[in-house]
């Protein structure tokens, strides 16, 4: 239980405000949008979008060691954190 209210908190966050999100809502706000449609077609493209990041990471494990693989994935998720940081402050145009 631990585990999965980690990842969901993890992916909720990462999900908030992001261009997927910001695509959601573009199509959301169409006049010919029907927004059950909309939520029902994103909530399918996330869960194929997990699915193969799931499968892809499980594969990966059986060919690399934990440490090594949970170690590149932690400086993926930091470099993409201060990346997002600092262009959010301007810093990089």
């Amino acid at each position: 239980m631990k585990e999965l209210f980690a990842v969901f908190v993890m992916i909720f966050l990462a999900e908030l405000g992001d261009k997927t999100q910001l695509a959601t809502m573009m199509y959301a706000s169409g006049k010919m949008a029907h927004p059950l449609l909309v939520f029902i077609g994103a909530s399918l493209a996330l869960v194929a979008a997990s699915a193969l990041a799931v499968l892809i990471g499980h594969a990966a494990s059986h060919y690399l060691a934990a440490f090594p693989l949970k170690l590149v994935a932690g400086i993926g998720f930091v470099a993409l954190g201060v990346w997002m940081v600092i262009e959010h402050f301007g810093v990089i145009s």
